[in-house]
């Protein structure tokens, strides 16, 4: 498994771009993106599990429902969502891209992200879409994952390569997220692509297991929001066997996909609305895999335990308060916590109780722009990963007057 660069470009065959249309004021930000494949690849998505959902998942989840598209394209600036001609303005989103770029209306993949509830006009988008178009290329990825960023401050883009049966395979993703991110999605979209064969049952497979143990193990602020997506496209043109069970290239290609997804986990948390710092919390000693799961999400959803860690507080307490809470069956009497960072390890908590340690070790360790928060419930073999940030003064001045 080896890095590369290239993001949704780094697979055979897929192209990308990103241009500003008219939808965002600021004409120095890209707000259109587009992923196209030269064939006609396996398709797969998961959704927000909000009950107020954008225009654009219907359509995506009605178009993606053979198993198949071609290309995406996505919005910045604007939702569409709870807007009166929202599903209208997806559609024909879908159908004027199919007329230029020469796909079917039904292989493309539509997605927004931005205000909520602001009247939407597609006039920049259809006025857009040539130059969108032409704006595709090998080395679009860059353009691509610019074009989908909000309150973001980084662009989030990924690559790895890796062999299938003798065959070089490539897999590589773009994802926005910064604000409105909590378990079981959240405004963030994610954009993968490969050039590995694969069955799109069973990339539907890999997808959704893959996404409980990284997408929905990552909070920001605690608001799941109404536009979140993962969607996969597999086109084939690695030429590696088409992976049609889970046998050992599955297994391969579940690894590579994981790679890609947990880089892109730890580039929204690290990019969190205001944040300073990157939190994991790393879950061991559990009876259960539900247990670790649990434990690990009430830890890194606390605002308590978030604000200490902006200011560098090893207030432990709070992260003892955040297991007893979050509904676990725990024996609170074998509980060890530590927190851990490039500037070293400390020990903050014994067997659910207080332990000497160095105020002065533990200030500079939780300084770090990193942090690991480890916790052992000394009970079983199983584990669990949860992803967040630090909450700052500076998410309430975004948020504050986000739409104005």
């Amino acid at each position: 498994m080896k890095t590369i660069t290239g993001g949704v470009c780094a697979a055979k065959g897929f192209t990308a771009g990103g241009i500003h249309c008219g939808i965002r004021k600021n004409k120095t930000k890209k707000d259109l993106s587009l992923i196209y494949s030269e064939k006609i690849a396996s398709a797969a998505a998961v959704y927000t599990q909000n009950l107020v959902q954008g225009a654009p998942i219907a359509v995506t989840k009605k178009h993606i429902e053979d198993g198949y598209a071609q290309a995406i394209i996505c919005n910045s600036g604007n939702a569409n969502t709870c807007n009166v001609n929202g599903t209208e303005i997806a559609e024909m989103t879908c159908e004027l891209l199919s007329k230029k770029l020469g796909v079917n209306e039904s292989d493309i993949i539509v997605a927004s992200t931005g205000v909520i509830g602001l009247p939407m006009d597609i006039q920049p988008i259809e006025n857009g879409i040539p130059e969108l178009i032409n704006s595709l290329s090998r080395s679009g990825s860059d353009s691509a994952a610019e074009g989908i960023m909000t309150t973001d401050t980084k662009k989030k883009e990924v690559a790895v390569e890796f062999e299938l049966g003798g065959k070089k395979c490539r897999i590589g993703g773009i994802a926005k997220g910064s604000g409105m991110i909590h378990p079981n999605l959240a405004t963030m979209l994610v954009f993968i692509t490969t050039d590995v064969s694969i069955s799109p049952d069973m990339l539907k497979t890999a997808l959704s297991s893959d996404v409980s143990e990284t997408f929905n193990m990552l909070s920001i602020d605690g608001d799941t929001s109404t536009n979140d997506m993962v969607v996969v496209l597999a086109n084939g043109m690695a030429g590696n066997k088409t992976i049609k069970e889970k046998d050992d290239d599955f297994a391969v290609f579940m690894k590579a996909l994981n790679t890609i997804t947990v880089t892109l986990c730890k580039m929204i948390a690290g990019d969190g609305e205001g944040a300073t710092k990157l939190l994991e919390c790393i879950v061991t000693g559990a009876g259960s895999k539900k247990t670790a799961k649990t434990v690990a999400k009430s830890v890194i959803c606390s605002s308590l335990l978030k604000a200490a860690m902006f200011g560098a507080d090893a207030n432990w307490g709070r992260v003892l308060c955040a297991i007893g809470y979050s509904g676990a069956k725990v024996n609170v009497g074998k509980i060890d916590v530590s927190f851990k960072s490039n500037a070293g390890e400390v020990l903050v908590c014994k067997n659910g109780n207080g332990v000497d340690f160095s105020e002065e070790l533990a200030s500079k360790i939780l300084s770090e722009n990193e942090i690991d928060i480890l916790i052992s419930l000394g009970k079983g073999k199983q584990g669990a990963t949860a992803w967040g940030c630090d909450l700052t003064y500076d998410y309430v001045k975004i948020n504050g007057d986000y739409r104005t």
